[in-house]
């Protein structure tokens, strides 16, 4: 099937563009590279041995959108492009709006111009807050967002599953997810963040490469095994994995459909244990210290993830200690292209 990746030069997006050349379908990469590298379409290139058919443009933009639908014969649509950094969505909270959902509405829309009814949607684990039983199902109730960015992850499942109550012709599927880490193990594509990284695993890299000088850890007086925060990391490679086997499962689904799913490791890590398992596994000592608590960081929270396990037929395969050897990896490759 040829199947359109929105954001499909992002971290995820990536990933998940070669999985589904692996599988056995054609992925069409749609990107405006606001938050990814042309660089990226290169990796992709040396890993699968030829070129992805690409299109660069803003699909918050119908004409782009149109354009890209007319050009190619798309059968599905897996739906990453969004802005996702969250102090950025508290200073400005439009362009998240904006962006994140806007696009959203303007592909649907398109998408039914075209008698394309399938998509699969990057959402998030961030729908449930701090949730107060763990492991968060996918019953378990979403609450307030605690960040705009956050928010629209709980609006555009709401507007998927309004378009669906609608009784309007389309199946849709939300991954909720956690925190993916670690890069494809060729080192030919892994997480690639403009500037200062926000997510974790980067910032460790680039500390121990020496683009850092400390790594801070926020805060060791949680109410956990270790006092700092628990989360559900998941190799880049397994997430993307299952997106495939998400929109495999809405394939043969002719009715209006919606569903959620978690897509973790279904395990709980602290953040300290992630640094001394980085530490562990690549020999190296990390230059690191513990700050005060960061507002707005959830406790704990980890998925569970059965669901996704017996309905899609999907499963993680890859380790956290692989993840961390395979982002190493990826930070070194980088460092040897400066």
């Amino acid at each position: 099937m040829n199947i359109l990746v929105t954001g499909g030069a992002g971290f995820i997006g990536s990933h998940t563009v070669v999985e589904l050349k692996n599988a056995g379908h054609t992925p069409i990469i749609l990107d405006d590279f606001s938050n990814s590298d042309p660089s990226v379409l290169e990796g992709i290139e040396r890993i699968l041995g030829h070129k992805v058919a690409f299109f660069q443009g803003d699909c918050t933009e119908e004409s782009v959108l149109r354009t890209v639908f007319e050009k190619y014969s798309i059968d599905g649509v897996i739906h990453f492009a969004a802005a996702k950094a969250v102090g950025e969505s508290v200073q400005n909270p439009l362009k998240y709006y904006d962006l994140n959902i806007g696009s959203l509405i303007r592909l649907i829309q398109v998408m039914g111009e075209f008698k394309v009814s399938k998509l699969v949607f990057s959402s998030s684990c961030t729908v449930y807050g701090e949730p107060e039983v763990i492991p968060v199902t996918e019953e378990t109730p979403r609450k307030p967002a605690n960040s705009p960015y956050g928010n629209t992850k709980s609006i555009a499942e709401d507007i998927l599953r309004d378009v669906i109550i609608s009784k309007q012709d389309f199946q849709f599927i939300a991954l909720r997810y956690f925190n993916p880490i670690g890069a494809h193990e060729s080192a030919e594509i892994g997480e690639l963040p403009n500037g200062v990284p926000s997510n974790l695993v980067p910032y460790i890299t680039q500390t121990a490469i020496g683009l850092r000088e400390q790594l801070t850890i926020f805060g060791d007086d949680y109410d956990t095994p270790d006092g700092t925060n628990i989360r559900d990391f998941i190799h880049v490679v397994d997430l993307a994995k299952a997106h495939i086997a998400a929109f495999e499962y809405i394939n043969d689904k002719e009715d209006p459909f919606f569903d959620v799913f978690n897509v973790g490791s279904g395990l709980g890590n602290s953040v300290l244990e992630l640094v001394t398992t980085f530490e562990e596994v690549n020999d190296l000592k990390l230059n690191y210290t513990i700050g005060p608590r960061r507002s707005g960081d959830t406790v704990k929270i980890y998925g569970d993830v059965s669901k996704a396990n017996n309905l899609l037929n999907w499963k993680t395969e890859k380790t956290l200690q692989e993840a961390l050897k395979d982002a190493w990896r990826w930070e070194q490759k980088l460092a040897l292209k400066k």
